[in-house]
């Protein structure tokens, strides 16, 4: 994980415009520097008439040697490289996975042989590559926007462009959007300074493809859905026995997660005097996801290690006060504003954080501790008062921009509490907790299990409508909108914390591997809830050993912690509605 800031203005820009990005640069500069805690390095150019500024910083989670950031070499190239190359690349455990990309880039005669280089590598990334020779910038994220980047236009009154990581909140000096991941950018210096006028910098922005017709380059883009529709279907019965049509995608599904897992927790470098230290943590529910993620990183994590499972749970007034006072939802209007002016009586109430996400991580990391006895899991107690939560909302909003809905803010200030990893854990149940600080700095995430195996209630509601073909089309849509979905968003809130959150359904490995299986090989929306969706996974999950995970449904997690609508009379308010400015 790493930071990236660049900004480009004329060499001539008016005062003011320089005054602008002056102030500006710095605030995005610290909030960078919070991405990658272990180095920071800032480099300017003047390149025909223009200013560039090179900034980048480091969180070490591979290899051996000290890294400093951007990557330059002799003939004036530089690399802003935030990501992770976990295939495509040959990277040994002691080398920097950024190091060995620049090599591979100082060898790229042309375009294509940088499109080629990134369209045969997997792993979360952005990055930034300016190529001295022909004076181009190329910048992109990875095919799933995995990694943030956020791009500023200049306009008449902020004559300059940035790429950021992450911005610095609401301010004047720019306006963010997220930089799309259907294409490879490509800024022409030659043409800019050619024209003269910063704002027409949009026109000397060309757009390369990520493939190419007839090439192989296995990750240039996620394969399309199998859009073979089943015929004279069995009905699997229980998840006990797995049916004859089944028994190798089984089989090849915990092949691909266990492989993908492991790529994602090997050689992560100790810190000094860390030994037996957790390196790896899970966001974890004891869901299905994240129960298969746990179990199938102690296979390969150091065994004298624990795993950290981060447990998030909100003291959420307005639940407590359907509690004390019931349902006030069907009072006349006037007396329900009247109920909600009123202060909650706590003299009453015990806060207590038994939110559902918390019962149900409780009973699986007993499953866990059965089927993994040699493991020393930290089940880690994150409690937030309905105080602090508040209190934290103001940095939560400023790390999401341009994210800004209610969703976004509930569902960031689980996972920004989550990643911060400060609570308490028990030597065993019924326990007096003790306080601990989780030292991972890399968090495993089960993100994607739901878009591409069928998770979710439109999937079978769109069985309902219109059969096989309706899911089909909706499993394609999904995998479609993962770019824009919350990825983004949520490497913006999580990095905060100096940590990286990785994803192991969300390799492109096992996106291709699932998106090319028959669709009710992945799902059977004729099963009840609880079965039917994610059915695979389920089958999987059961093999393992994981009967109680395995028959989970599916709980989001906002609702799952009680991030959501915490304040009495937010009971109503939409995900969809923007948070005021």
């Amino acid at each position: 994980m790493c930071g990236i800031l660049f900004s480009l203005c004329a060499a001539d820009v008016h005062h003011e415009g320089r005054t602008a990005l002056e102030h500006v640069f710095p605030k995005l500069q610290e909030a960078t520097a919070a991405r990658g805690p272990d180095a920071q390095e800032t480099v300017s150019h003047n390149v025909l008439r223009l200013c560039l500024k090179f900034c980048a910083s480091e969180l070490r989670l591979r290899g051996e040697a000290f890294i400093q950031q951007p990557h330059m070499d002799n003939e004036g190239n530089i690399l802003c490289w935030n990501g992770e190359v976990f295939e495509g690349l040959e990277v040994q455990a002691e080398e920097n996975d950024g190091a060995k990309l620049f090599e591979a880039l100082q060898h790229a005669a042309d375009s294509t042989d940088l499109r080629k280089i990134f369209g045969s590598i997997e792993g979360p990334y952005a990055f930034l590559y300016y190529h001295k020779a022909s004076n181009m910038v190329y910048f992109a994220r990875d095919p799933l926007g995995r990694r943030s980047l956020l791009v500023h236009h200049p306009d008449e009154s902020r004559p300059y462009f940035i790429i950021s990581s992450v911005s610095a909140g609401p301010y004047p000096g720019y306006t963010f959007d997220e930089l799309s991941t259907e294409c490879i950018h490509v800024l022409d210096l030659n043409k800019l300074s050619a024209s003269n006028n910063i704002l027409e910098l949009e026109s000397c922005i060309s757009r390369l493809p990520r493939g190419e017709e007839g090439s192989e380059w296995p990750f240039a883009q996620p394969k399309t859905v199998n859009r073979t529709l089943p015929e004279n279907l069995p009905t699997t019965e229980s998840l006990d026995h797995i049916p004859p049509h089944l028994a190798e995608p089984v089989d090849d599904l915990i092949a691909e997660l266990d492989r993908s897992v492991m790529l994602r927790v090997r050689d992560i470098p100790r810190r000094k005097n860390s030994d037996g230290e957790a390196r790896v943590a899970v966001f974890f529910s004891g869901g299905i996801d994240s129960t298969m993620l746990a179990f199938l990183a102690d296979r390969h994590v150091a065994p004298d290690e624990p795993i950290d499972l981060l447990n998030v749970a909100f003291e959420n007034p307005r639940k407590i006060a359907v509690k004390v006072e019931g349902n006030i939802g069907g009072l006349p209007k006037r007396e329900k504003k009247q109920k909600l002016r009123e202060p909650l009586d706590y003299s009453t109430v015990t806060v207590n954080y038994d939110v559902p996400d918390r019962l149900t991580g409780l009973q699986e990391v007993e499953e866990l501790r059965r089927l993994c006895p040699n493991r020393r899991w930290n089940f880690l107690e994150i409690n937030v008062p309905f105080e602090e939560s508040q209190n934290a909302r103001a940095t939560v909003e400023a790390l999401m921009l341009p994210s800004r809905t209610v969703m976004d803010l509930s569902l960031a200030i689980a996972l920004y509490f989550a990643a911060r990893g400060e609570g308490q854990i028990r030597s065993h149940p019924g326990a007096e907790p003790e306080p601990y600080t989780s030292p991972a700095r890399v968090l495993l995430n089960g993100l994607g299990s739901d878009e591409l195996l069928g998770g979710y209630g439109r999937h079978r509601t769109a069985f309902k409508a219109a059969g096989w073909q309706a899911v089909i089309d909706e499993l394609q849509l999904e995998i479609d909108r993962i770019p824009t979905r919350n990825l983004g968003r949520d490497d913006r809130v999580i990095s905060f914390w100096g940590k990286e959150t990785r994803h192991p359904f969300l390799s492109l490995s096992v996106v291709n591997f699932l998106a090319q299986l028959p669709v009710h090989f992945k799902m059977d929306p004729r099963l009840q809830s609880g079965i039917g969706e994610k059915l695979l996974l389920r089958l999987a999950a059961r093999k393992l050993g994981l009967v109680e995970a395995s028959a989970r449904k599916k709980r989001a997690m906002q609702f799952g912690s009680h991030s959501a609508r915490m304040a009495p009379g937010e009971g109503d308010r939409k995900g969809d509605l923007l948070i005021a400015s």
